[in-house]
């Protein structure tokens, strides 16, 4: 749980500034674009025809079965790189991953459009990704086997961080975070941990999910976390899923002090995180908590130093299940509610309506919909929304679901907001 706020001149010692940001996301190559598609309500799933899954290898039998889900958050040009820049060998290129080739193409885009086009003083790495499916594509190919180490260096979660590192000489922390959905977001807390300690001067922090064949639709069970249509409807009465996609984001980190004295852009401020886990509290290991949720929805708080009642934007997790809505929001409300009691006056929305969950890059994705949001003084619409959850009470709880591009207005108190991202365990 990541607490931001709009940067209003409050400076203390604990404050962690954004100064960079770079992504792709489902139909958007660039946050701007992400924003643009975020104000406008666009619901960027593609859903494929039967001849594109048929020229993807996808068989006959999955296509008529009735509970496969022609649908899909895509990226565009993934199979791209510029290889000579990075002084890879086209061999090599062609064996690495996707999720780490964009990745270190998005890791110096975010220092240039922060202004550290070149390496400056200790940069740390925190990052994740997603399993390489890409691996499993190279076994099947007889030829690309003899080139066995070189596949498993440029397919192995554990080179993501430190071959970023490598290419665009850094020299502080640089490591992998896995934790399933919550990887990028936990990957930022470690990165402003590191930055507070004085580990490194500035940070990056995100997380990138890939998955190929990219044209490839799910199966569909029932009662399970996938939509049977393709759709993610966040707290909804109807929500029966999330969809996932494709994408990645980073943000660049810096100690707010320093960050000031330095003259840097400054997008947002955060003004504290949290992490914790449930144990064995809950029913099973992929079964959320309501009171691990809370509990760390109010460590974070507590670390920002800022009331509940002074947070008007929650990003969710919002995966739109019929189990772990009502569960999120009963644990926002339970953590609120230690210190307020006012209702309604917390918008919420979740990025999933719009590009699906984008996996280990979901919470770094949501962050950057915050930052954006802070930035144009927006909130944006959460789509999908009619009737809410029978098991959710927004009535009595703090929260609302913003279902219309709404001005951020501020009644005398900075813009802050909350972001929320749980991973499976």
């Amino acid at each position: 749980m990541q607490y931001t706020e709009q940067f209003d001149n409050t400076n203390t010692n604990l404050d962690i500034a954004i100064i960079g940001m770079a992504g792709q996301f489902p139909g958007a190559k660039n946050p701007e674009e992400f924003w643009q598609n975020l104000q406008d309500g666009v619901e960027s799933i593609y859903f494929f025809t039967e001849q594109e899954l048929e020229n993807s290898g996808i068989d006959n039998a999955k296509l008529s079965d009735p509970n496969y889900v022609k649908a899909k958050p895509l990226l565009k040009d993934i199979e791209f790189f510029d290889a000579s820049f990075f002084n890879f060998s086209p061999k090599e290129a062609e064996v690495i991953d996707p999720q780490q080739r964009l990745f270190l193409e998005c890791a110096l885009e975010a220092l240039e459009v922060s202004g550290y086009g070149s390496a400056q003083g200790s940069i740390g790495v925190y990052a994740g990704c997603s399993m390489s499916s890409y691996l499993l594509n190279l076994y099947s190919n007889p030829d690309a086997m003899r080139l066995e180490e070189m596949i498993l260096l440029g397919n192995d979660k554990d080179s993501l961080a430190t071959r970023t590192s490598y290419k665009l000489n850094l020299k502080g922390p640089s490591f992998n975070i896995q934790t399933f959905c919550s990887t990028s977001l936990v990957a930022v807390h470690v990165a402003c941990q590191s930055l507070l300690n004085y580990e490194c001067d500035m940070a990056l922090a995100g997380g990138v999910s890939i998955q190929v064949p990219q044209k490839a639709g799910y199966n569909y069970q029932q009662e399970g976390i996938l939509s049977p249509d393709g759709h993610c409807r966040a707290f909804d009465a109807q929500a029966q899923g999330t969809v996932f996609g494709n994408g990645l984001g980073i943000v660049v980190l810096k100690r707010l002090e320093d960050a000031l004295a330095d003259g840097d852009c400054i997008h947002a401020v955060i003004k504290g995180s949290a992490i914790n886990n449930d144990g064995s509290l809950k029913a099973s290991y992929t079964a959320p908590s309501v009171d691990g949720q809370a509990e760390v929805i109010v460590e974070a708080l507590s670390d920002a130093g800022v009331d509940p009642d002074t947070v008007t934007y929650v990003e969710t997790h919002g995966t739109g299940t019929s189990l772990g809505d009502p569960i999120e929001i009963a644990a926002l409300t339970q953590a609120f509610r230690t210190q307020t009691q006012k209702t309604q006056f917390c918008a919420i929305g979740s990025v999933k309506t719009n590009i699906g969950h984008l996996d280990r890059a979901a919470g770094i994705s949501s962050m950057i919909k915050a930052v954006l949001a802070l930035k144009y003084k927006q909130i944006p619409p959460s789509l999908h929304f009619q009737q809410p959850n029978p098991q959710i009470d927004f009535d009595n709880s703090p929260f609302y679901v913003n279902t219309t591009l709404s001005e951020w207005k501020t009644n005398g108190i900075p813009r802050r907001a909350g972001v929320s991202s749980f991973g499976i365990g």
